[in-house]
Order: structure tokens, then sequence, then C-alpha cells
């Protein structure tokens, strides 16, 4: 136990405090227990290290971060772990990587319920499946998503400046007075194109060049690592998928025709779609249906988009503009709202809202109407029904 805490003192002393995610606002940090669920890369680790770091200041050790995949973690459990702790006065336990350690829920349920001064908190794959774990954590447990960075917190990160959060209300209602605001501070274009391509991971300033390097090796990590863990993904098939995620990139969108690739990749019908929603699930897809109601694993999506942007420039040879602007729109949109293929234009939000998304020339296909809106890439001010695509980066 020496070791791991060594680990953790020199991992907050490196923790860096100048640039906070916006979800650390939101958690509801007094729960007894706390999962942060998300894809990798995207900056868990950091988050939690920052919460020790700001409330347990001078006395560090209350608290204690562990990774599960340590390699002390071979020979002693967590629920062991967790008991030490407790009886030396530990307050709060960060444990790290869940989805690397075998009995992960049933203990975590153990702690819940023999250790009641211990807190917990959490992370792991996007992947994991809290509602049917073995320790049904569901009822314990507040669970959070996390996403990558929205535009909003890249320009916080290369700026310094703050802005708030807007709703799709706001944005729908009044987004030419919202948009002259950001206006006054920056010119949000001049940033774009950068987050388009290096922005969505928090990490993107640390790797500079090597940015598509890493993301690649993200990737690499949940086709050969996560996935035949979490979801007995036949590691025979990742070049195929690895394949299949470049054509994405570079389609306008893509359409799936599940035949011709089922027998291009060499997998039968049933384990493509299968895979489809595994890519979905590890966040490197983004499934476009017709419908969400009632989805089954085996059901075809009408759309394939890579999850965000940054994913396109790793992966694609010859990335379509069309196909980043609405794999962006689709990204911060689908944080916090549903959106699904709707019978005319590009995306359906809410069952209430109709998007067409193109660039500053492109106009409505239809006549404008009421909760019809165009997403226009390169104009700083929208008008009526015309808003500017950046601005739907402001959501989260």
């Amino acid at each position: 136990m020496d070791q791991l805490i060594e680990l953790y003192r020199k991992l907050l002393l490196r923790t860096d405090l100048s640039f906070q995610r916006s979800l650390g606002s939101v958690i509801r940090w007094d729960h007894r227990m706390i999962g942060i669920m998300g894809a990798r890369g995207v900056g868990k680790t950091t988050l939690v290290l920052q919460y020790i770091k700001q409330q347990y200041q001078g006395k560090e050790n209350k608290a204690l971060y562990v990774s599960l995949d340590h390699l002390w973690f071979a020979s002693h459990s967590v629920l062991d772990l967790a008991d030490d702790f407790s009886k030396s006065g530990g307050e709060l336990l960060v444990l790290d990587e869940v989805h690397k350690y075998p009995n992960w829920s049933q203990e975590l349920k153990n702690i819940f319920d023999f250790y009641p001064d211990l807190k917990v908190i959490f992370t792991g794959s996007s992947l994991l499946e809290i509602l049917n774990s073995r320790g049904d954590l569901s009822r314990r447990a507040l669970v959070y998503q996390m996403a990558g960075l929205s535009f909003r917190e890249f320009l916080r990160l290369e700026t310094g400046k703050e802005f708030s959060q807007l709703t799709l209300e706001a944005i729908l209602e009044n987004h030419t007075q919202e948009a002259l605001s950001i206006l006054a501070e920056i010119k949000p274009l001049e940033y774009f194109p950068s987050y388009l391509r290096l922005g969505y991971y928090p990490f993107c300033r640390e790797f500079g060049d090597l940015i598509d390097q890493q993301v690649r090796a993200v990737v690499n990590l949940i086709l050969e690592v996560e996935l035949p863990q979490l979801r007995k993904f036949d590691i025979a098939y990742v070049s195929k998928m690895k394949q299949l995620l470049g054509i994405i990139a570079d389609s306008v969108p893509f359409i799936p025709n599940v035949s011709k690739l089922s027998e291009k990749i060499g997998i039968n019908r049933t384990t493509l779609l299968t895979y489809f929603h595994y890519l979905a699930e590890s966040k490197l897809t983004s499934n476009l249906f017709s419908d969400t109601q009632g989805i089954s694993l085996l059901q075809k999506p009408e759309k394939l988009y890579l999850e965000n942007t940054n994913l396109a420039y790793a992966l694609g040879r010859n990335v379509n503009e069309g196909n980043l602007r609405e794999t962006f729109f689709l990204n911060q949109l689908s944080q916090a709202h549903q959106v699904t293929l709707p019978k005319k234009g590009d995306f359906w939000v809410d069952q209430r809202w109709l998007f067409e998304v193109g660039g500053k020339n492109k106009s409505l296909s239809g006549p404008i109407e009421s909760g019809y809106f165009m997403a226009s890439d390169g104009i700083e001010v929208g008008n009526q029904n015309k808003i500017p695509l950046w601005l739907f980066g402001f959501l989260y």
C-alpha cells in the first residue's frame, strides 16, 4: 500500500489546476459513491485528481487515488485496500480504470454497504455497464458521462476567456445576440478549424504535432484491449474495423451497405451489426437511426459518423468537409439531446427541431418555417433560421 500512496502523491504534485472541465461544477461531489464514465483520453483521471488537490489540500492523507491496472492488485483486493484505508482514517478513495479489475462491481457494492464513512469515486470505460453489473450499483452510485472538450471549453483552454454555457433553446431563440456577445471577446472562426482538427481531446496541447499519433493510439487501445475485454470483440477483426473507421472518415457521410461490407470484411451480417453497436458504445462512432425507440442490437444504422472530428483527421486520408460539419454538429448536440435521422434535412433533434448543416452559401432545401434551421459553417453571425455552426459548440 505504501507504493500506491507514493505514486498517488507524485501524481497529485504534477496535477495542474489552471484548466478545469465544466463537468466538475455539475457533479454532486458530496454523494457517497460517484462514477465517471467516458471514452479513453477525455480527461477522467485529471478531473478526479484536480478534485482531490482542491478539496483535500493540507489533508492529502485523507484521500487516496489508485489505478486498478496497477500490478499491486494482482495479489491484493480493492476491498482489502478499502478496509486498510478506512481503518487508517481515510475519507475518500478514488478508483481509476475500474474496468481493469475483474470483480469491480461486487467489491464496490461491499465498500458502499460496509464502510459508510468512506466516500468512493470510480472511473471507467464508456463500455462499462453499471445498470447490469453484478453488484447493481445503479441504486448506489451517481454516474456521470464525460465527453471530450466542447468548442466552448477549447476556447477557454486556448484564450483563457470564460464563456457561459448555452441551452439549445437560447441558441434557437436568440442566436444573433449570443453570437455578437461572443464576438465582442474573440473571433470564433479563428479557432474553429483548430478545434475540428485537434481540440476534442484535452491532451491536444501536450502532444502538439503528434496529436494524430496519440489519437490513433487511443483508437488502438479501445479496439485491441477494451472491446475484447468488455465485449468479447474478436481481435482478428481489428484491422478491418480500422479500415471501416477510415472509410467513415472520408465519406459524405457514410451510409452502410451491410451486405457488401459483410462480404468485403469477411464477417457475417449479424456480427457486423453487433460490431457497429460496440463501436458506438466505445465512442469511436455515432450511429444515426431514423427512430431511437426500441433500437435492437442488430438494427442497421441509417448513417455512420465518427464520434468526433479529431478521429476523422487521425484516421482518414481525404477528410470530407461536409462530413466534418455534420460530425461536429452531431457530437455537440448528442451530449444532452436525442438526435435522429429525419425524412428531410440532416438531423431531427428531440423530435422538435429539424436541422440542415452546410457551408455559408447553402440554404434550406424547404421553406423557412418554425422549427426548421440551417447550421451554417463559415459565418460569424446568423439571421432568422440561419445559425452559425460554431455556436452549437457552446452547449456544454
